[in-house]
């Protein structure tokens, strides 16, 4: 059976995380578990970009037109 998709993001879910590490912390630089938090959500956001650029890229000429109107 496949896995239930969340109402939040991946993404979303990883900056709550972050956020509560870092005020657990005083000194958030020494916190491995939160380098490893920091580098899936830097991960998620390559990610999502780079799967936004390659839509835009694959639309071509069409998308470039319609967004000014619509902008």
């Amino acid at each position: 059976m496949a896995k239930k998709t969340t109402a939040e993001s991946d993404e979303t879910r990883l900056k709550k995380k972050v956020a509560a590490q870092l005020t657990g912390h005083k000194v958030p630089e020494g916190n491995a578990a939160l380098r490893a938090l920091r580098k899936r959500l830097k991960r998620a956001q390559r990610k999502r970009r780079a799967l936004a650029s390659r839509k835009k890229r694959a639309a071509g000429k069409s998308a470039e037109v319609a967004t000014p109107a619509a902008g």
